[in-house]
């Protein structure tokens, strides 16, 4: 049982870390997919995530338990970072990184969706209003922003969004199956073993889409820092919040990352937020906030 003694500050700290690092992967994942499109990008942020954390695991004599759990963090490995970065590389390729992170901060609806109808959590009267409040303030951005038609590219604004939204839901997704099949193991082999299997699952398509021209020294750089502080580093703290204080608390990360995206972005890429991305921004967190039930934070 966690009381409110649960916010201490080695936890607060962790969480907001956290959130800075998955903030600035919206930025380089934006520079990435400029050079090496969106599945290699997603394929080499996996790649280097492994390179890191492999040795790590070795070191610490974690290798067998690797070993006995390689299926269930190999296929968490697809389910939460190979299909999520595929997606969200293609979204960055037609709309913001501030757009993209708000969308992202509809995980925990996801989140409160799949428990719904896997592990049959059903939300109270509050929370489902919270859900309905979240996906309205979802579909007024999209009314917004999204449009099928393609821009010069060959892109659209639609598609990106819909990748957006997909990505969310594999992360909800991923967040009850941790807690429920992972629970226990240390988040150090859960996120190494979950980057080597999507390492895995995107090494044909890395291969076979990889750009005939050789991108330059940033976009290798942003590749550098996106698989090892954004996901390496990130996904050790995010499955040990999941562990401490469980994956519906964990995922409210994705309150806090938009608005270090959002600096990020209009520093680095001069983006602009329009005050109607904002308002939507605030509905999707306030619904969200209702529907993971965090006015009723204490256990």
């Amino acid at each position: 049982m966690k009381s409110s003694s649960t916010l201490n500050k080695p936890w607060l700290g962790e969480f907001l870390l956290l959130a800075g690092l998955w903030g600035s992967s919206f930025l380089f994942m934006f520079i990435g997919a400029r050079e090496f499109g969106a599945l290699p990008t997603a394929g080499l942020r996996v790649m280097v995530a492994s390179l890191f954390l492999l040795p790590m695991v070795l070191l610490r004599g974690l290798g067998p338990q690797l070993a006995r759990h390689w299926k269930k963090t190999f296929f968490i490995g697809i389910v939460n970072s190979a299909i999520p970065f595929a997606c969200f590389s293609f979204a960055l390729l037609s709309i913001s990184t501030g757009l993209s992170a708000i969308l992202n901060a509809t995980v925990p609806l996801f989140g409160a969706l799949v428990a719904w109808v896997w592990l049959k959590d059903r939300p109270n009267a509050l929370r489902i209003l919270g859900l309905a409040i979240g996906f309205a303030g979802v579909a007024m951005l999209a009314w917004d922003k999204a449009s099928f038609k393609p821009n010069a590219s060959g892109l659209s604004s639609g598609w990106a969004v819909m990748a957006c939204l997909l990505a969310c839901l594999c992360y909800g997704i991923s967040a009850s199956y941790a807690k429920h099949y992972l629970g226990g193991l240390p988040s150090l082999v859960t996120a190494t073993g979950s980057q080597l299997g999507a390492a895995l699952g995107l090494t044909l398509p890395t291969l076979w889409l990889w750009p005939q021209r050789m991108p330059g020294a940033p976009a290798w750089l942003a590749m550098l820092a996106l698989g090892v502080l954004c996901t390496g580093v990130a996904y050790v703290l995010y499955f040990r919040l999941i562990e401490n204080i469980g994956p519906a608390r964990s995922l409210t990360v994705t309150f806090v990352l938009p608005v270090f995206a959002v600096i990020y972005g209009a520093i680095f890429l001069q983006e602009t937020v329009s005050l109607w991305m904002l308002l939507c921004g605030v509905i999707i967190v306030c619904g969200t906030a209702l529907s993971a039930n965090l006015f009723k934070f204490g256990r």
